[in-house]
């Protein structure tokens, strides 16, 4: 599924845009970071509750191209400045972990297998 149709799924607002035209087949969900750095994938999409420059930071190593900040958090300068400087694209949906999980695996998203 392309990023820009799950940014329409999720009603998301990019709110920093490094590419729409990335094709994600596999999401992680996860607040916790450590998780991510151990199983996350190259090329995934992570949906998280967490709205800090870690998650970002955190994605970037994996090679994670797009953050879903779940529950319309409100975020810090720093988080969105670090998405502007790891090539991260960061959305901000309004629905919450479980939902916004729901729909990505109605549309056909695989989980990762090692979370």
């Amino acid at each position: 599924m392309m990023l820009e149709e799950i940014v329409e799924l999720l009603e998301g607002k990019v709110i920093v845009n490094n590419g729409l035209d990335k094709n994600i087949e596999k999401v992680a969900a996860s607040d916790l970071m450590s998780d991510v750095l151990a199983f996350g994938e190259e090329g995934s999409l992570l949906v998280t509750g967490l709205a800090t420059p870690q998650c970002v930071r955190t994605a970037g190593v994996v090679g994670i191209p797009a953050v879903v900040i779940v529950r319309n958090r409100e975020l810090m300068p720093e988080t969105i400045k670090a998405a502007e400087l790891s090539g991260v694209t960061l959305i901000l949906t309004r629905f919450g972990m479980f939902e916004t999980c729901g729909l990505l695996f109605q549309k056909g998203l695989k989980p990762l297998r090692k979370f």
